[in-house]
């Protein structure tokens, strides 16, 4: 194989490979891992001197072994190395027969009598690749015409539109199980033990502080009744955890902190709490809440 490869082609080949291979699995964002992480680039110069170096050792190598063989053996071994494998021969006579020319020693059969100072011209047919390649432009016209003017095949924009729907659903579908791309509008009520317990850690971690471990309230507002400063229901829930509440005096936005669904969860726990008996109450703010969507 290297006689058919030189080395000018195996080299680079083997070294965009490996480059390639060290892009795909060095994470650096959108930019190129050997400009991001100088290390990589050291890597990548060593790899080239590596490359280089086997390459002159096998040639090194190969001339030390024709050195040391006779002249009978070097003779074979020059015959070998010249001889061309049936696959490359097949390859180059398949070419010559896709090309539909005459060979130079039988060109004489198709040249023409024109003669223009000299110059004469050859009768060649056209190449069997091209002649085939146009009858088959032929029949796909043929069947384009009948499909979009005849039959009133979809259009372009008819086309767009089924992907688009067909695109609109699918990642609705997709949000329904990737969970971190829940925002306040796409949110649903979570009811499973897993859920609540995460959500209940989360609140126990972040939010006991202001409102105590039962929810009753202290710096922060009593979650367990049915009043709500900002909106009660799952949605306002969320939002008021992810973007913060009031201006000035409300929580703080949860959003650089949590993850979408973590938010989820512990907006969840929350509204569980609804109807529970606090040690220590805080008095109600806000107004009664309810969820007109329910009704």
């Amino acid at each position: 194989m290297r006689k058919y490869i030189p080395s000018y082609v195996r080299i680079p080949v083997l070294f965009f490979i490996i480059a390639g291979i060290v892009e795909y699995f060095v994470d650096s964002g959108n930019e190129p891992a050997f400009i991001k992480y100088p290390v990589v680039l050291l890597f990548l110069l060593l790899v080239l001197v590596v490359l280089i170096a086997i390459e002159a050792i096998v040639s090194a190598l190969d001339n030390v072994l024709f050195q040391s063989l006779d002249e009978t053996e070097q003779a074979r071994y020059i015959a070998n190395a010249s001889k061309t494998p049936r696959i490359v021969q097949w390859a180059k006579d398949t070419y010559i027969k896709l090309l539909g020319q005459k060979p130079i020693a039988q060109e004489n059969e198709i040249i023409l009598d024109h003669n223009y100072d000299g110059i004469r011209e050859l009768d060649n047919s056209l190449p069997p690749w091209w002649k085939y390649a146009f009858y088959i432009s032929i029949v796909f016209a043929i069947v384009y015409l009948l499909k979009y003017e005849v039959f009133n095949g979809d259009s372009q924009i008819d086309e767009y539109e089924t992907e688009l729907a067909e695109a609109k659903i699918a990642i609705a579908e997709y949000k329904k199980t990737a969970k971190d791309l829940v925002d306040a509008d796409s949110v649903t009520l979570l009811t499973d033990k897993s859920d609540l317990s995460a959500g209940k850690a989360i609140f126990q971690a972040n939010c006991v502080a202001c409102h105590m471990a039962d929810g009753g309230g202290g710096i922060g507002p009593n979650l367990t009744d049915d009043h709500w400063i900002i909106g009660g229901g799952i949605k306002h829930v969320f939002h008021t955890i992810s973007e913060g509440g009031r201006a000035g005096k409300g929580m703080i936005a949860w959003k650089q902190s949590l993850k979408p669904a973590e938010i989820a969860q512990v907006a969840s726990y929350v509204l569980s709490l609804q109807g529970t008996t606090p040690a220590n109450p805080k008095e109600a703010e806000g107004e009664v809440w309810v969820d007109d969507s329910a009704q």
